[in-house]
């Protein structure tokens, strides 16, 4: 039932109390008058109370579960029922409205004290899994839940070796959380990757492998991993990017999805340096005078244009969105940590994305000099044409129109340092954020009741394979950081090196949250990986890329790749979408090459690891799982 309905059946009812109270005075026996209005009193608090102990939160607006819905209908019920009694004035009316009185009465009595008890309490009737937070004095607690997005994050972290970035932050979290070092999305690219994510299918069972589709279209009655909790009894808001740009899910969350004045929908192209704000300018006044201002246009009035790849402006960390949406974000939880009900709060930063846009502090944290190039800034050999991105991303901006494809060219030197640094300065800009957010779980108390996780959606390329952003199905792509913290330390600073995957998101969060894992999911919780680093694990992970549209092969050919990631090697089969015929293969040696170099699926000598791969390829996600 939704809120709506709701609204027209308390009407109703006030509508009958309104109407005819006086004739139920006049008509009804004093007893008959004490049975209505207990009746009635515990329709009300009935309601409030069964609301309370399915979901924890007073929010009688959301009765979305189905003990909420019994109650309302119920309510409806008695009100239709006691104006039938008033307008017919029968014995036999009066009587049997007594008797049903006297039912509702006893039905809400144990859902009304047994209900406001444990919904304002929040407690939960689920066994806690390890990582959930507990009181000695209260019992099992639900933890908080923090989930924290940051867009083309590769693993360039110092937590994950890089002496060279400033994340002291991000840093941090990993030193009391668990750090993933082989975690790997099911697709290099924002919206397949992130529907993924949250919906806990692969791409193949939803989809969902461009940035056009929505995974409602395809599979519209999922629920995702925040609906999960919000059905669960807790109370689920965002802010920023977590699906991808366009395509949000309004169902995911319970309130809508927070937005700050002044910025487009899609906040992730926005402006302050004079040269850039005047590209932008010079296309809105040609996009006026063609009268095609309505494409670029979005519901809140705002434009949204792109102009140059970088850009460094003094100012606060407010300048931009993602400072912005952090200081709305730390009054957000404050919010949040004072109801009732625990909380499923998500974050998505825009930053590092492209464009490379800081304040000018971030950038100065670094001497361009010292910033060190691409280890491997060539094609691999014998890479199939259809393996490497075409470089549409990075011609998107006004500063690398006429950049050529992979195999044609490079970016110039100085650009290519221009970029990394301008990559190295967005995650420091980020990493900044990331440490307001978790000031503010300390200073509101709730550290230890909040289970803290952080994601990129897939790696990026900084001019590995003479190529730039994401959208391949190599390593650099695939391999992105997941940190996860759980309230009780489980496995504070350990760093796993299992093969991971983001389709395992969905279970741990919820087994850490000690709710019930949905069937449907196709990952497995990382809870037993967490406790113990070194149990056996996967056998293999699998990720997949679709070259069609904007992103299409040289040939003008669609292709889908499929890779699969064993603990020594990286085996890659491009199938023609058409025929259904497989066009190329790869194969990289990890052991030997890491950087993923040299192709040798054409080499006799590794006809027979070829082989057991399209096996393992073949079998798919299900054979790999761990044995227990």
């Amino acid at each position: 039932m939704t809120g709506s309905a709701l609204l027209i059946t308390l009407a109703l009812v006030f509508y009958s109390l309104g109407v005819w109270a006086e004739r139920v005075v006049r008509y009804l026996k004093p007893w008959h008058v004490v049975a209505f209005w207990t009746g009635f009193a515990f329709d009300v608090s009935g309601t409030w109370a069964m609301h309370q102990m399915a979901t924890g939160p007073f929010d009688i607006l959301e009765p979305h579960t189905l003990t909420g819905q019994i109650a309302l209908w119920l309510m409806l019920i008695h009100a239709i029922w006691a104006t039938r009694v008033v307008r017919s004035g029968t014995e036999k009316a009066r009587a049997g409205f007594h008797r049903y009185s006297v039912v509702v009465w006893l039905i809400w009595l144990v859902p009304y004290f047994g209900g406001m008890y444990m919904g304002m309490r929040g407690k939960s009737d689920i066994e806690p899994a390890a990582g959930t937070a507990t009181s000695e004095q209260t019992g099992p607690l639900r933890p908080h839940v923090l989930f924290i997005a940051v867009d083309d994050l590769r693993p360039e972290l110092g937590a994950y070796g890089n002496l060279h970035i400033k994340t002291p932050n991000i840093d941090r979290l990993a030193a009391s959380g668990v750090t993933f070092l082989q975690a790997h999305v099911q697709q290099a690219v924002c919206n397949p990757s992130r529907a993924s994510l949250m919906t806990g299918l692969r791409p193949d069972s939803l989809r969902v492998w461009d940035l056009q589709t929505d995974f409602r279209q395809t599979v519209p009655d999922v629920v995702t991993l925040p609906q999960h909790f919000v059905m669960n009894g807790y109370h689920a808001a965002a802010i920023g990017k977590i699906y991808h740009n366009v395509i949000p899910d309004s169902l995911s969350w319970s309130e809508p999805k927070l937005h700050i004045d002044g910025y487009p929908f899609d906040p992730d192209a926005v402006y302050r340096h004079p040269e850039n704000v005047a590209i932008q300018e010079a296309r809105k006044a040609e996009i006026i005078e063609s009268g095609d201002e309505a494409r670029y246009i979005d519901q809140y009035g705002e434009w949204y244009l792109k102009a140059g790849s970088t850009e460094a402006v003094e100012g606060g960390d407010d300048l931009y969105f993602d400072g912005a949406q952090t200081g709305v974000a730390i009054e957000k939880l404050a919010e949040l940590a004072a109801g009732y009900a625990p909380f499923f709060f998500a974050i998505g930063y825009y930053r590092p994305h492209l464009p490379f846009t800081a304040p000018q502090k971030y950038w100065d944290l670094y001497d361009p000099a010292d910033i060190p190039p691409a280890a491997n800034p060539t094609v691999p050999d014998d890479g199939p044409h259809m393996a490497i991105n075409n470089m549409r991303e990075l011609r998107g901006y006004s500063d690398f129109r006429d950049v050529p494809h992979p195999f044609d060219g490079a970016v110039a030197p100085e650009d290519a340092r221009r970029l990394k640094h301008g990559y190295y300065a967005s995650v420091s800009y980020v990493d900044a954020q990331v440490g307001r957010l978790l000031d503010a779980l300390e200073g509101l108390g709730i550290a230890d009741r909040t289970i803290v996780v952080l994601w990129g959606d897939h790696g990026w390329k900084l001019g590995e394979h003479n190529s730039w952003a994401k959208m391949t199905n190599y390593e650099i792509d695939t391999r992105a950081p997941l940190i996860v913290r759980a309230p009780d330390g489980l496995g504070a600073g350990a760093r796993v090196e299992a093969l991971v995957e983001f389709v395992d998101i969905y279970p741990t969060l919820t087994e850490l949250a000690g709710l019930p894992v949905p069937g449907h999911l196709q990952g497995v919780s990382l809870a037993p990986l967490m406790a113990n680093p070194e149990r056996e694990w996967k056998s293999a992970v699998f990720s997949q890329f679709l070259r069609e549209g904007i992103w299409i092969a040289p040939d003008g050919v669609e292709y889908m790749g499929y890779a699969v990631r064993t603990d020594r090697y990286r085996y890659v089969v491009w199938v023609n979408r058409e025929t259904g015929e497989i066009a190329a293969r790869e194969l990289y040696d990890r052991h030997f090459d890491p950087g993923e170099d040299v192709n040798l699926a054409g080499n006799e000598d590794y006809a027979g690891v070829v082989a057991e791969l399209e096996v393992t390829r073949q079998a798919g996600w299900r054979a790999a799982l761990p044995s227990d």
